[in-house]
């Protein structure tokens, strides 16, 4: 049995050999391209003999003009911006294909060897023939290397896909990591203020960390997570900090709309909410308020995070209490790399009182 990586890696692998071109494909292309070009000339001088006779010779020229052409002259000198030199090349072997045609033709197929040319035109390699001949050789060689190009292309452009997709899947999950390392940090300072006081409410703020820990154990590595288990999440962070700050704090919790089968990005709500704590309540004397609001509707999650904002003293305080930091700027990051521009709004606002962050997210 496979992991789920290295299955993944299998698949995309075989996503990107879609776009390379196999032996098989080489023979299919000029086996239809051969039959329909002797049935087109054939149709055309009323002799599907001679018309393949023709084909036969001229089809061996195409193949190796068109491969000489993508893989030696383009790489080459047309990659290294040597134009000059591919053009000089390119008119040499078309010169030699014009009169490896001709005398191979001539030879062993028909003196006639320009049967379509003007009624009264002279045996031999005239202007008219030559000019007529290698642009349809050059027609052959353009369409081949006009094929290969596009195959490149979208094979670059799979490999590109691929490498942003990997590069945004890992630094989705550095940000996620970085959430919880910081989450952690708040909370254990909080158990550990209240073991200090030796409070009967310590155990239960081990038991509220431990339902946390598991959470945030299986949730993370999710892309997506139930909407309902991280409304959860935050409510049990509430409780941890009702218990820390006692009846200094007044949080209100209203939540409506259905949560049911909604998912959401995993821990992308809770440093919203730590956000306000830390930079409310944490740097607040006297009593303050939190409204938290969420609300589903339509397909759309609302949710609003208002907390009154610090008592400032000083210059020093006021730089001290900004609110914001890591908390916002990685939520932000997290939803332009997760969800479309038109799948989010993200707002924060602010007066003389009170900080508010707004989010309005698809689910």
């Amino acid at each position: 049995m496979y992991s789920n990586k290295k299955l993944h890696d299998i698949i995309r692998s075989k996503q990107v050999s879609n776009y390379k071109i196999s032996y098989k494909h080489h023979i299919v292309f000029w086996l239809i391209y051969f039959v329909f070009n002797t049935l087109r000339w054939g149709s055309y001088h009323g002799d599907y003999d001679y018309s393949l006779k023709t084909n036969l010779i001229g089809f061996p020229i195409h193949m190796a003009l068109s491969y000489f052409n993508i893989y030696y002259l383009m790489p080459k000198y047309v990659f290294r911006r040597k134009y000059a030199m591919y053009t000089l090349l390119l008119i040499g072997s078309l010169f030699f294909m014009l009169f490896a045609k001709y005398y191979l033709t001539y030879y062993l197929v028909s003196t006639d060897v320009w049967p379509e040319g003007p009624a009264d035109h002279i045996t031999g390699i005239t202007i008219d023939y030559a000019i007529q001949t290698m642009l349809g050789e050059l027609y052959v060689i353009s369409f081949v290397t006009a094929i290969k190009i596009t195959i490149d292309w979208l094979q670059e452009h799979s490999k590109l896909h691929e490498l942003e997709r990997r590069q945004m899947t890992t630094e989705l999950r550095f940000l996620r990591s970085q959430v919880s390392p910081h989450f952690f940090f708040n909370t254990l300072n909080n158990i550990y203020s209240l073991t200090l006081e030796k409070s009967n409410q310590a155990p239960e703020v081990v038991l509220k960390l431990s339902e946390l820990m598991r959470y945030l154990l299986y949730a993370t590595k999710k892309r997506k997570q139930s909407l309902k288990k991280e409304i959860e999440c935050i409510q049990n962070y509430i409780d941890l900090e009702r218990i820390r700050f006692d009846d200094n704090l007044k949080v209100n919790v209203s939540i409506t709309g259905n949560l049911e089968d909604k998912e959401i990005a995993p821990m992308l709500l809770i440093p919203l909410v730590e956000n306000s704590f830390k930079h409310g309540a944490s740097k607040n004397i006297g009593k303050m308020n939190i409204c938290i609001s969420t609300k589903v509707v339509d397909g759309f999650l609302y949710f609003e995070v208002t907390n009154t904002k610090p008592q400032e003293e000083g210059k020093k305080d006021k730089i001290a209490s900004r609110p914001g930091g890591i908390g916002l700027s990685n939520v932000r990051k997290r939803l332009q790399l997760g969800y479309a521009p038109d799948e989010y709004e993200f707002k924060v606002d602010e007066d003389k009182t009170n900080f508010t962050v707004s989010l309005k997210l698809k689910v």
